[in-house]
């Protein structure tokens, strides 16, 4: 009985992400549980991956691409901008469902523990099976056109993923945690994911930002989804274009010298910062749900 009695944990002191690792069975159900929720009653299912992004890329393409010509001065101004659509689609998909998840599941969390920590997880997970088709789609067209990338530039692509996977899971812990005690964090996280598309150079160059800002483009560069789509568009955008159209400057100076270490270190100062401020607040979950 004193064996047992040692054995007793404390409600709500967990190991945070570290009992996320520990319960990979129950992060697979909630996964496919998302998925199949996510998409009952669904005729297109999980193509809707693919028309969503491809009809956002297409209301870009002619708005900005053909009727304020911005693709004259863009060379390969389709895989620019399809380039940055479907990583900062993957962030935007990221955060919001991390924020609203903790709400979500309210039954589940108020029947039994288990690491809350696992629902915000399971959303990124999610929204990864959704980013994965598009960028299939964005590799097939890239090598339609000539893509050529280096080992170098294939594992910047990977580590940006991760870095905003990282992001993303910071973000949506704080935000997730604090929507269970003021909803008002649902409507922040959606002026967020509004202006985010427009706070990077998805839609335009980033030479565009620096001619108005000047000296102060550093400010500009602490943004880390600034600088994953910079490195997006040297992996992906870059390889396609000619020795010719190679004379404009494609990223900016040091972007991944200093501004991607930068970026990796402010991504992984908020998943901290997200990991401290979940665990606070997830002992009164179940109370205020």
């Amino acid at each position: 009985m004193a064996g047992q009695t040692d054995q007793l944990v404390k409600p709500g002191s967990g190991r945070g992400l570290l009992d996320v690792y520990g319960d990979r069975f129950l992060l697979k159900l909630l996964v496919r549980k998302e998925i199949k929720v996510r998409y009952r009653g669904s005729v297109l299912g999980l193509l809707w991956s693919y028309v969503k992004p491809l009809v956002q890329f297409l209301i870009y393409f002619v708005a900005l691409g053909v009727f304020l010509d911005l693709q004259r001065g863009t060379p390969n101004y389709a895989i620019y901008l399809f380039a940055g659509i479907v990583l900062v689609n993957f962030f935007t998909e990221c955060l919001s469902n991390a924020t609203r998840s903790i709400v979500d599941n309210r039954d589940l969390i108020r029947k039994i523990y288990l690491p809350r920590e696992l629902f915000p997880v399971a959303t990124v997970w999610v929204s990864a099976a959704h980013f994965l088709p598009q960028l299939l789609v964005l590799v097939g067209a890239c090598l339609v056109v000539g893509w050529t990338p280096s080992i170098l530039q294939v594992a910047a692509a990977v580590l940006i993923f991760l870095m905003v996977a990282v992001l993303a899971t910071g973000l949506g812990l704080i935000f997730g945690a604090i929507n269970v005690y003021f909803r008002d964090s649902e409507n922040i996280v959606d002026m967020i994911v509004m202006v985010v598309t427009w706070a990077s150079p998805v839609l335009y160059v980033w030479t565009m930002v620096e001619n108005v800002m000047g000296s102060w483009f550093w400010v500009y560069q602490l943004n880390p989804m600034t600088v994953a789509v910079q490195v997006f568009h040297w992996v992906f955008w870059e390889p396609t274009l000619s020795a010719e159209q190679l004379v404009i400057e494609t990223i900016p100076p040091g972007l991944l010298t200093v501004w991607l270490p930068i970026a990796m270190l402010i991504s992984l100062g908020l998943l901290f910062l997200g990991q401290l401020t979940f665990r606070r607040l997830a002992v009164h979950f179940a109370q205020e749900l």
